[in-house]
């Protein structure tokens, strides 16, 4: 790729495509043109970088205040200790009694931990496996650029965003299997259960689709984050019973520990 690239001529186009204000017919001449066109292409790469690196120094910033806010909150947490030490010395001296220096240097140790605490990581999140996402490759990049820049995002844990520019995808470019798949991943990996089981189940019951057997895997951990255990141990039983499953022995560790249920 040339090390400097004059965007201007196609910046309209890039930017149309990219934000999804194309038409399907304007979408369809657009990528056929850049599986032809190396010029379009080298600026559709260039483009990519420049959002890119924009969307790298947005998240720096976002970094920064948010360890600004940390800061902040730990100051906050010391003073709350530095108060709760002061009130029980002024108690020691006016009460005077073991039992209750006691008590209070009891709460004082319980009301420390509930704000040092670390945030508690759930059962499900530990063994969850992921989707790693489709390898991106020049040839993915090429001929499927919008499925290439979901993955980009989702490997990068943009979840809204790959899923904002998987659903610009027709079915007509990709199969309806692999679209409803990773809706479902993407959705999962949002936290939003309910919706993703929805995607997977589809999935699952196409026996003729390569996906059915990785959709049951993740539709049994969406049950289980949707708050059915039964139901998850169900499905996982069936992934763990298949040895052609990718996911059999994720499944068989998960029903192995005998965790669902527990949390």
């Amino acid at each position: 790729m040339p090390s400097s690239i004059d965007l201007r001529p196609y910046l309209d186009d890039l930017e149309r495509f990219s934000d999804g204000q194309m038409t399907v017919a304007e979408q369809d001449a657009f990528e056929e043109r850049l599986v032809h066109d190396p010029d379009l292409q080298h600026a559709y790469q260039a483009y990519q970088q420049l959002t890119a690196d924009l969307r790298w120094v947005a998240g720096h910033e976002t970094l920064r205040l948010r360890l600004l806010n940390l800061d902040k909150t730990l100051d906050e947490r010391e003073a709350a200790l530095i108060r709760i030490k002061q009130d029980t010395r002024r108690r020691q001296k006016r009460w005077g009694g073991g039992i209750a220096v006691a008590a209070l240097v009891a709460l004082a140790a319980a009301l420390a931990y509930l704000l040092l605490r670390p945030a508690p990581t759930t059962t499900w999140a530990r063994y969850y496996v992921p989707d790693p996402g489709l390898t991106d490759s020049a040839r993915l990049f090429v001929r499927r650029p919008l499925l290439a820049e979901a993955m980009h995002q989702y490997r990068h844990q943009q979840y809204p965003a790959a899923l904002r520019v998987l659903r610009r995808i027709s079915t007509e470019r990709l199969g309806q299997d692999t679209l409803l798949y990773f809706n479902g991943i993407f959705l999962l990996r949002q936290g939003q259960a309910a919706q993703a089981r929805l995607y997977l189940q589809r999935v699952s019951e196409q026996a003729d689709s390569d996906l059915a057997g990785k959709a049951l895997y993740h539709l049994g951990m969406a049950t289980w984050q949707a708050g059915q255990p039964a139901e998850a141990r169900k499905l996982l039983a069936q992934v763990a019973a298949d040895p052609l499953n990718p996911y059999q022995e994720a499944a068989q560790k998960t029903l192995h520990a005998k965790v669902i249920g527990k949390e």
